[in-house]
């Protein structure tokens, strides 16, 4: 829709187009009613994105890009009070995003007829030209400003457990609201230092200096210099190009020498990042290209900052270190997989996206006889390490029962393992599928199965065709409930791919169920010529819903081509 009209219908006239300084009219609620070409190209919209639109909510802005307060809106005061009004180097947001610093004028005109409005002036000031809100003095926070900073500090750090992501975006809060440059120094697990983030405020955007960043030399144990005091813990201080302009007492010193050569900084504030327990690094606020230089009473501003700095990185490292231990401990759960004469098969892992450990999804391959293995994909309800341990339990049990009876169908052994589930195993449900791989006097493979509530084994020919093996479909594992299990067998064909998988491959909390497995079909369909590990990759890069955070395991076989001896 190109044009809006007013409450009445009515539409200004074509005399707003013969005005040469930008210009929008708004009727009486602060709606934009009509802007002339000068306008347009000034904000850089096209019309139809701005008729109609509320011109506080859509242009107007504070210097950070945020919002302007309507409590604080001289202009759409002036529209309320029917008076005349101007303001100078304020911000309006772009069609672009960016900002343009812009003086106004609002004075009250008839958009339309029986319409009272206003109509809105717009030019840019000598003060945009002079670049004095990049250069000059910058206005102090005032407090609301300050818990309103800490606030979002605090909603920003919270919401995210990746420590790289937690430090870019304390530093889109800090620059360039409070500085022209952020720096970040983190202390290892190993008391390295190193510097991981140097940001720049740079025509309007933030910029990341990778060549400023990298290792740092160690941390000195006597240094009265700022930055080798915040790392040690101690208070936050101010300093300049003039603090590290002797000879350096510690390497540490040298890099702060090159830091302020580089970035021009005149003016710094520098503060300990501390964790619960011990300091995990140091954050610099530098300025360059404002002339006003960090006073004493910045102090507390940037601690309360890094404080919570400290609490987001503290919670981000241990999440990260759970995971670590938790992806381990299932990786070492995971076993080797067996070599069979003329046959491919290959593995894979993938643990969920976001949660802080793994799941209960595995998979396994052993061999039973000599010309008999057992293959078997499982999932154990939960998403910790409970469930993982779960896992554990289940995958010793169902070895140990298919050991002792090796000659014992599937059915038989995923029954005995059910009732040990119930009354042994520390696992509210599972599902799983296991399957018999043999290798019959015709050189041809055979397989068997049952299945235990689990997604059923996809079979894909060389040629492209594709079908799910959903005849030995049985109850999951540890409902309590006896029914007899099926068995099925069916042969594989030369150069055909089996795959088994967790649902984590074909569930989407937005699709159902048939239409992942859908999905899962026609890939595996278009990839049957694909060697086996790209088979896999690219089934796990197509496939997997982008929306679902489960684990995947998957586990591949492919027979050998038809004159192939075995």
């Amino acid at each position: 829709m190109y044009g809006h009209q007013t409450r009445s219908g009515a539409v200004v006239d074509g005399k707003l187009g013969n005005l040469q300084a930008a210009a929008i009219a708004v009727d009486d609620d602060g709606l934009i009613v009509a802007a002339n070409n000068a306008a347009l190209s000034l904000l850089g919209w096209a019309a139809w994105e701005l008729v109609g639109q509320d011109f506080h909510d859509l242009l107007h802005r504070d210097r950070y890009g945020h919002l302007m307060p309507r409590t604080r809106c001289r202009m759409r005061k002036a529209l309320l009070t029917g008076d005349t009004r101007h303001g100078d180097a304020e911000w309006f947001a772009r069609g672009d995003g960016t900002l343009v610093q812009l003086s106004w004028l609002v004075t009250p005109c008839k958009p339309g007829p029986g319409v009272i409005g206003a109509l809105v002036m717009l030019y840019e000031s000598k003060q945009e030209d002079s670049h004095h809100s990049d250069a000059g003095p910058s206005a102090p926070l005032t407090e609301l400003d300050r818990l309103a900073l800490l606030a979002e500090t605090t909603t920003q750090l919270t919401s995210t457990l990746d420590v790289d992501e937690a430090l870019h975006r304390l530093a889109a809060l800090t620059v360039p609201r409070l500085a022209d440059w952020a720096v970040f120094d983190v202390l290892t697990e190993r008391d390295e230092v190193r510097r991981v983030l140097v940001m720049e405020h740079k025509d309007g955007n933030l910029v990341e200096r990778e060549d400023l960043q990298g290792p740092m030399p160690p941390v000195p144990t006597e240094s009265p210099m700022p930055l080798s005091r915040a790392l040690r813990g101690a208070a936050s201080s101010l300093a300049g190009p003039a603090t590290y302009q002797g000879p350096p007492d510690s390497g540490i010193a040298v890099e702060q020498q090159r830091l302020f050569t580089e970035t021009g900084m005149h003016s710094a504030v520098i503060a300990p990042i501390r964790g619960l327990r011990d300091v995990l690094g140091a954050l610099t606020l530098g300025r360059a290209q404002r002339h006003d230089a960090f006073t004493p009473a910045d102090l507390p501003l940037l601690e309360d900052l890094t404080r919570r700095a400290g609490l987001a990185l503290d919670n981000a490292r241990l999440y990260q270190r759970q995971r670590k231990v938790a992806e381990t401990m299932q990786r070492h759960l995971l076993p080797q997989l067996p070599v069979l004469p003329g046959l491919e098969m290959t593995a894979r892992y993938v643990p969920s996206p976001d949660a802080s450990a793994v799941g209960g999804d595995w998979y396994d391959a052993f061999a039973l006889a000599a010309h008999t293995h057992a293959l078997v994909i499982g999932d154990v309800v939960g998403h910790d390490l409970d469930a993982a341990a779960g896992m554990a339990q289940v995958r010793n049990m169902l070895r140990a029962f298919a050991w002792s009876h090796p000659d014992a169908a599937p059915s038989a052994v995923v029954t005995r393992l059910d009732e040990a589930v119930m009354h042994i195993a520390e696992v509210p449900m599972a599902t799983m599928i296991l399957a018999m791989l043999t290798l019959g006097d015709d050189a041809l493979w055979r397989l068997s199965w049952t299945t235990a509530g689990h997604p059923p084994p996809l079979l894909i020919t060389h040629d492209g065709q594709a079908r799910y093996l959903d005849e030995a479909h049985g109850m999951l594992l540890g409902t309590g409930v006896t029914r007899p299990r099926p068995d099925a067998v069916t042969v594989l064909p030369p150069r055909a791919t089996l795959v088994l998988y967790t649902d984590g491959l074909v569930e989407s909390p937005h699709h159902s169920i048939d239409h992942g497995l859908d999905r899962l079909r026609r890939h595996a369909a278009s990839l049957a010529h694909r060697p086996l590990d790209s088979f896999c990759d690219s089934l796990l890069n197509q496939v997997r819903p982008s929306d679902n955070d489960d684990d995947v395991a998957m586990i591949a076989l492919r027979t050998p081509p038809a004159t192939q001896e075995q």
